[in-house]
């Protein structure tokens, strides 16, 4: 198995273990909120339900982490399978799912990005576990957070995509031909 293809592999797996990850931390948070809400939604505790949000989405970009560096390279080469699929072999919602994620992943970097201007444009004394610090991740957490969730909600596309990819006859592969197709044995036909 070449490199690329161990790579690729760890970064599917990234990807699987994210989308599982990021499924028990909504559906926690899912609970917690059924259980923290009255019947219209609202929060008993608006201060503490904000801070168990919070904790959410924090907990969705640690999650995504490792998957993040890798997420363009998946990105293309389902866009690569997926173009040298057989069209029986594709679902239609997966140029849907590649788009979502394509924007949600360039919004992401967009965020990213500014939390680090953010980030660096904060006092010295804004350390983690500061008010200052915390408040502004928190912040940039919150904005992130509906990008992470398509990436959980629509990430398995590029699985399955990879997995049709594999499953489906290459084109580079030789068509059978059938067996030449043999001549009658004239013994057996003088027998008869």
């Amino acid at each position: 198995m070449s490199a690329d293809h161990r790579a690729h592999r760890d970064l599917l797996r990234h990807l699987d273990h994210y989308v599982s990850d990021s499924k028990k931390i909504l559906d926690a948070w899912d609970a917690y909120s059924d259980e923290h809400t009255d019947l219209d939604g609202w929060p008993y505790d608006d201060h503490a339900y904000g801070r168990r949000a919070s904790q959410r989405d924090a907990d969705t970009a640690e999650a995504f982490e490792p998957l993040r560096y890798g997420a363009r390279h998946l990105l293309a080469t389902a866009e690569t399978q997926l173009a040298h699929l057989p069209e029986t072999n594709v679902q239609s919602r997966w140029v849907y799912q590649l788009g979502v994620l394509r924007d949600a992943l360039d919004r992401l970097d967009e965020l990213h990005e500014q939390w680090l201007v953010t980030r660096d444009a904060l006092p010295a004394t804004a350390k983690p576990g500061t008010p200052d610090f915390d408040d502004a991740l928190a912040a940039h957490h919150a904005e992130s957070w509906s990008y992470l969730d398509d990436w959980a909600t629509h990430g398995k596309a590029l699985r399955e995509i990879n997995t049709a990819a594999r499953k489906a006859p290459s084109p580079l592969a030789p068509t059978p031909t059938p067996a030449p197709a043999t001549a009658p044995d004239r013994r057996a036909a003088a027998r008869k």
